[in-house]
């Protein structure tokens, strides 16, 4: 990835006008525009399809390029008979299967499931288990690159190429045929197991060197292939031939075999146990009731020997933080983080639904006259369009006009308020009419909805539909707030479901748009290329358009009383809320390799993540990219307030100073965890700068004015409507909901609090509660730390009680060697060593009935934060009793074993793990309580 930074920065050279361009373009359809090859052959003659008052073309306008390859030929998906009607899930992690980018590639480029990675070539399907980071880019970026450990296929099998076969949710199964054989694997995310099927030709696995064999059953192999231990599977009666690096078995009358990757040798048994049990389809349900989103992740399965149809599948981070489902021990390892495996086909999550809110509450520290004077500078300029054509940059427009109309309703400026929805409505009435300047086009091959003039590739490379898009909905939701006969179907809402089924389309069985274009339900949130053409897998720059989609799901399913939008829309927002926070700002410290010198990324890769862009190295960009637009639907962001203060502290850093192109941006997120701050770096400029191209100084005037009167948003809170959110300041919440419907309605917050909301209204009132001055996220320092769920160490006492697994010892003795540890850690710990003070702990551990278990503990300290632990103390086990209840277990027991020294924490990391030294069962640690803490010697 080395090469790809250097290219990015030249390019950004030859093209400066990209420096103002906020979303995920290729990398390649810039280089193809840079060297000046031409479009693809102009299509035939376009037929108008009515859509309510609007309509849209079939063809594409002349002189314009549809899918290409990288040279600029026309491509079309690259599916098998069985496959070909259906509408293919561009915008995967996937999806180089279907799209070939190069034509001199036409099986995939490096796909990223998790654990497992693969690429497909001419003898099958390379399988790899990256577990090592790699820092490139001039520390830029962290990447866990594909490397086949080994190549599952059919001896003998050569074929011309790869095919996509079917797909569901998160699975696909690529199709292989040489004339004499053929080879299905089906793969996917969270899957430890590859399912093979092959005809013509013995199962053959080739691995990258020579393989350890551990375990020889006949029909069940075990090996380890660079440090990794796989499992190989043929049907009963057949026998594994190891020869070098060739691996055969016959298969008889069967078709099918199967391999995994193993968390441990021992745990060959269990992963036995469902060899057999091949996964054929991947589906996610979702419900959005009372304030809380439930996701249901399930796994249909196939016998093909014996009766057990389970399975074991591998949650990602944020999803077994939210999971009450058992986990195993086992885990693995990936570009997200750990990886906990579940034994079961089917998991749920659940999750406080984050609110989104047409606008801000009416704030009294607003001054009206002044607001007013920022509106008529957008209202009355010449253009308020500011000279856009294409559909992202119309849609940016949009977007800023968006935002001022609840602003200007919510000051009585009506006339503001309906001349700036005349400009919207305009506007896209152009876009939605064929035939004129501006107009959207049907791909019947790809079956997706382009529009013209495009831009970033989003004709040649289908990429980034859901950025673009995004505005296009966000702006009609507005406008149906307001007048809903514009929005019904019989006028321009058909237009706006088209666009919506183009991105987010929530039927799997539409024959015109794939299910969920952009969102990977698995991974949790969206990729931006079509067609996932690149060594790191596919990528996403801009999370926060991402989830200006989801918002403008929310408000425009509110606003047309179409609550299964609606609902869509919570379940993407708080699903993609939750991977933004772990995976693009690293919020509990848990995912980032200690390695990587950053606290958060512009841009993730399915092998890992970058602090960079796609047309800039500018700080201030590389952070505000993952925050525009700024809208009713960013109040998640502030769930995690220190990372906010850490994300700008940051940007500062690397920028040498406080923001300057992007300042009111940056402001604006630094006001959803420290709204005082904002407010003063606003004050400070008083208004004499330029606005980001998407904001506005009435916008941005309006939301940090509110926010220091209100409060930063108190994500502890959330009400029963979705358009609801809560804020707290020095004890005082403040609680307001928007009514779409035409009846009024009682809004009920989760701390009990009642809000009548009158019909098409916004209502607002407060109340006692919430935190003090320091905000919620932002815990004092101190040197005493509690357990919480997902590895964290925290000196917060408000995050809620609960308990995590404690790993089996598996029946041998592991006294005094951490064996399959639960971790906790804190970093960036700064003290000076207290004199005559030890480490002490807190824990509460319970077996339940299990005989014969000895939790035990580790404190470590990474004095720098180098990686390199200076100081280790375990501590004697503490022997359970076969008792269902919490016992205590303290540092009383005394120390064991004590290596290295203290000395001053530097941006050290603190560490504490603890296992069963003892037994053959699981038993729980508490989190979350004052009886799970840890108290460092340290002032």
């Amino acid at each position: 990835m080395i090469e790809v930074l250097l290219v990015r920065t030249s390019l950004s050279r030859l093209a400066p006008r990209l420096a103002s361009r906020p979303a995920a373009a290729t990398l390649l359809a810039i280089a193809v525009a840079a060297v000046g090859l031409g479009p693809a052959a102009s299509p035939a003659a376009a037929a108008t399809i009515p859509a309510g008052a609007g309509s849209y073309s079939d063809s594409r306008p002349a002189g314009t390029s549809g899918p290409t390859t990288n040279t600029g030929a026309p491509v079309t998906p690259k599916l098998t008979a069985a496959a070909r009607d259906e509408p293919v899930p561009t915008n995967d992690w996937w999806s180089s299967l279907a799209y070939q980018r190069y034509g001199d590639n036409p099986y995939s480029t490096p796909m990223y499931g998790h654990p497992l990675t693969y690429q497909a070539k001419a003898s099958g399907l390379e399988v790899g288990y990256p577990t090592t980071p790699a820092i490139v880019g001039d520390g830029r970026q962290y990447e866990y690159a594909h490397k086949a450990d080994l190549t599952v296929g059919l001896s003998g099998l050569n074929s011309p190429d790869t095919k996509a076969d079917a797909w569901s949710d998160w699975t696909v199964t690529p199709y292989w045929a040489d004339g004499s054989r053929t080879f299905r694997a089906t793969i996917g995310h969270g899957m430890p197991f590859v399912y093979a099927k092959g005809s013509g030709g013995d199962a053959r696995i080739t691995t990258a060197s020579a393989p350890t064999v551990f375990s020889d059953q006949g029909n069940v192999l075990g090996i380890t292939v660079a440090g990794h231990h796989y499992a190989l599977f043929a049907p009963t009666g057949s026998d594994w031939n190891v020869s070098g690096t060739a691996i055969t078995a016959g298969l008889g009358s069967k078709d099918y075999f199967s391999l995994a990757v193993l968390p441990s040798t021992d745990a060959l048994a269990t992963y036995r146990k469902y060899a057999f049990s091949f996964v054929t389809g991947s589906q996610v349900a979702w419900q959005s009731t009372g304030g809380t989103v439930k996701a249901t992740y399930s796994l249909t399965t196939e016998a093909k020997e014996g009766a057990e149809r389970g399975t074991l599948q591998a949650l990602y981070r944020h999803q077994w933080l939210h999971t009450t489902d058992a986990l195993t021990p086992y885990t693995y390892v990936s570009p997200r983080g750990t990886m906990k495996v579940r034994e079961s086909a089917t998991f749920t999550t659940s999750q406080r639904n984050n609110g989104v809110v047409p606008a801000l509450p009416a704030a009294g520290g607003v001054d009206k006259a002044r607001l007013t004077g920022y509106l008529n500078e957008v209202a009355n300029a010449s253009d308020p369009f500011s000279g856009a054509s294409d559909t992202y940059w119309t849609g940016k427009a949009l977007g800023r006009l968006a935002q001022l109309v609840p602003v200007a309703d919510q000051i009585g400026e009506t006339a503001t308020r309906d001349k700036l929805l005349g400009l919207m409505k305009g506007r896209l009435q152009e876009w939605f009419t064929a035939g004129g300047a501006s107009e959207f086009s049907y791909d019947k091959d790809w079956k997706t909805l382009t529009g013209y003039p495009a831009s970033y590739g989003s004709d040649t490379e289908l990429n980034d539909h859901h950025f673009h898009y995004s505005y296009y909905v966000y702006a009609a939701a507005i406008i149906a707030q307001y007048d809903q006969a514009w929005a019904a179907d019989s006028a321009w809402g058909t237009m706006i479901k088209h666009l919506i089924r183009d991105t987010a389309n929530p039927s799997r069985t539409d024959s015109a748009y794939p299910f969920l274009r952009g969102f990977d339900v698995y991974a949790g949130h969206s990729w931006a290329s079509g067609h996932q053409g690149f060594a790191a897998g596919n990528n996403q720059e801009s999370s926060s358009e991402s989830i200006n989609l989801s918002a403008g799901l929310v408000l425009w399913g509110a606003a047309t009383g179409d609550t299964a939008l609606r609902d869509l829309g919570s379940f993407l927002l708080t699903t993609e809320s939750e991977a933004i926070t772990q995976y693009w700002f690293d919020a509990s410290q848990q995912v980032f390799p200690a390695s990587f010198g950053h606290d958060t990324v512009g841009m993730v890769w399915g092998s890992g993540g970058a602090y960079s862009t796609w047309w800039t190295a500018n700080p201030e960009e590389i952070h505000g990219i993952n925050v525009l637009p700024v809208t009713g639907g960013s109040l998640h962001l502030a769930r995690e307030k220190a990372a906010i203060k850490r994300n700008i502290a940051e940007m500062e850093r690397e920028n040498g100073g406080p923001a300057q192109e992007w300042r009111d941006l940056l402001w604006e997120f630094e006001s959803l965890s420290d709204p005082a701050a904002a407010k003063a770096k606003w004050d400070g400029v008083n208004g004499n700068y330029t606005p980001e191209q998407g904001e506005s100084k009435a916008h941005t005037y309006h939301w940090i004015t509110t926010l220091n009167t209100v409060g930063a948003p108190d994500m502890t809170v959330s009400g029963d409507l979705p358009t609801s959110a809560v804020f707290s300041k020095d004890g005082t919440r403040t609680y307001t909901a928007h009514n779409h419907g035409s009846t009024a309605r009682t809004v009920t917050f989760s701390d009990g609090k009642s809000l009548s909301v009158p019909a098409r209204s916004t209502a607002t009132s407060t109340g006692p509660g919430g935190p003090g001055p320091e905000e919620p996220g932002e815990p004092p320092t101190g040197n005493t730390f509690r357990l919480k769920s997902g590895g964290v160490l925290t000196t917060a006492t408000t995050d809620p009680a609960g308990a995590d697994t404690i790993a089996s010892a598996d029946g041998v003795n592991r006294d005094g060697t951490p064996y399959r540890p639960t971790v906790y850690e804190v970093k960036k710990v700064n003290g000076k060593v207290a004199s005559g003070v030890a480490t002490a702990f807190r824990l509460r551990v319970d077996a339940g009935t299990k005989v014969g278990l000895a939790p035990q503990v580790r404190v470590s300290y990474d004095l720098t934060g180098d990686g390199t632990f200076d100081r280790a103390e375990t501590f004697r086990y503490f022997a359970t009793d076969p008792v269902n209840g919490w016992e205590e277990y303290t540092q009383a027991s005394g120390t064991r074993a004590v290596t290295g020294s203290l000395g001053e924490l530097r941006n050290g990391t603190v560490r504490l793990e603890v296992w069963n030294a003892l037994g053959s069962g699981t038993s729980q640690v508490q989190t979350g309580t004052d009886a799970a803490v840890l108290k460092i010697p340290y002032v």
